[in-house]
């Protein structure tokens, strides 16, 4: 049995329990906004409750950020964490294992799907200028990149992945509501088994809502939530391709 071990937020001093917080009241700007705010963080177990700042957005509307402390603690020992086992590889690493086990580049096809509008997360990853200084695929030797853009039915993605010989299925699912993610993703992932091209496919899928859990109960090969950097997802496609391959 592991042992436990206890960790506290840190704010000035280790354990100390401080804790930001920012939220907003349906209550005009005032003193008693103020209170509400205070007695708000209280109600939730936090004390010595400081009100940083508190901003008029009007309308009968007050935006606060709070500090407060708190005595809970979580026990990181008993957390099991399901994410992608990946070895952080440099770009020029990455290029370079390709060329030699691969001998040509791995071919890429992504895309939003279904009535999903939203191509920040994935322009992030995928094209040339990627994310905080992070290249995206478009960048590497690695790979041939294809991407689709916005609401592209699934049908349409697997007919790329068909015409182009991919490798590799890059999904992003931003638009959550009602679930259609789940619809939508469930949707393509029956749609590249009824066309017998889900066994020679890397299927991964990321957005705010993803978590690696998710993408494997839906039958995808990774799930990527916010955050996650064009490396991290490089670095998953080569890795695991090779060692599906015995490469």
């Amino acid at each position: 049995m592991s042992q436990q071990k206890l960790v506290k937020p840190y704010g000035d001093q280790l354990n100390d329990g401080a804790v930001q917080l920012s939220f907003t009241l349906p209550i005009e700007f005032g003193p008693l906004a103020r209170e509400a705010a205070k007695k708000f963080c209280e109600k939730l177990g936090f004390y010595e409750v400081t009100i940083a700042t508190m901003e008029d957005l009007h309308e009968g509307y007050t935006f606060f950020v709070v500090y407060g402390k708190t005595d809970m603690a979580v026990d990181i020992s008993s957390i099991k964490v399901i994410a992608p086992k990946i070895q952080r590889l440099p770009r020029e690493k990455i290029d370079e294992l390709v060329l030699q086990k691969f001998r040509r580049p791995i071919v890429v096809v992504g895309a939003t799907i279904g009535t999903d509008a939203h191509t920040v997360g994935l322009d992030s990853i995928l094209n040339m200028k990627g994310f905080h200084g992070d290249y995206g695929l478009e960048r590497y030797k690695a790979f041939k990149v294809y991407n689709l853009g916005a609401q592209v039915p699934p049908i349409e993605l697997v007919r790329k992945v068909r015409e182009v010989g991919a490798d590799v299925v890059l999904v992003s699912q931003v638009v959550t509501q009602r679930n259609i993610h789940i619809q939508h993703l469930t949707e393509l992932m029956e749609l590249l088994y009824a066309e017998n091209l889900r066994d020679n496919l890397l299927v991964i899928v990321g957005g705010p809502r993803i978590t690696h859990e998710l993408a494997l109960e839906l039958g995808y090969d990774a799930g990527f939530g916010s955050g996650t950097t064009p490396s991290e997802v490089a670095n998953f496609i080569v890795q695991e391709l090779l060692k599906r391959r015995g490469l």
